[in-house]
């Protein structure tokens, strides 16, 4: 499992573009500055949009002040999916949306979980890390079924 420290994998995640779908590495997405990246198990879950991202929505301006370059939001969805979410949840100019379609991203950090119990497959754990120049600054999974330590108030508590 990805830990503070290490380097965020270079696996290509998906960006809706004006041209559609394109593929894009992590590190071009996350390597850059003072990242704030949040998962989410699923585009439209009821926590990923009643709290998650709305936290984060709500709380761009306190981030950026900071010091967050950008926020990402991730989720295992394909990207149309994440797309479609990111219009609904009005998260131009302020939170940059990416899919990890197949969960590829996920497991190369070590933070998927199997929730085919659920009708879901294989998906992210939720969790929020705070990323420097593409390095792991500080991690906040949560424990299954909880949403505790990578909200939007929770980031900003472990910002210096």
């Amino acid at each position: 499992m990805i830990q503070v420290g290490d380097h965020i994998p270079d696996t290509p995640v998906m960006q809706m573009t004006e041209n559609g779908p394109s593929p894009i590495a992590a590190s071009q997405v996350l390597g850059t500055g003072r990242v704030v990246l949040f998962a989410t198990p699923g585009a439209f879950t009821p926590t990923c949009s009643a709290q998650h991202l709305p936290g984060f929505l709500e709380k761009h301006e306190d981030l950026t002040a900071k010091g967050v370059d950008q926020i990402v939001c991730m989720a295992v969805n394909d990207v149309f999916v994440v797309d479609a979410w990111s219009k609904a949840s009005q998260t131009a100019g302020k939170i940059t949306m990416v899919a990890d379609g197949n969960g590829d991203f996920a497991r190369a950090m070590g933070l998927e979980m199997d929730i085919r119990a659920f009708g879901m497959g294989e998906r992210c754990q939720r969790f929020a890390m705070i990323i420097q120049d593409g390095v792991v600054e500080a991690l906040m999974i949560e424990a299954p079924g909880e949403f505790k330590v990578s909200s939007a108030e929770a980031v900003l508590n472990k910002l210096t």
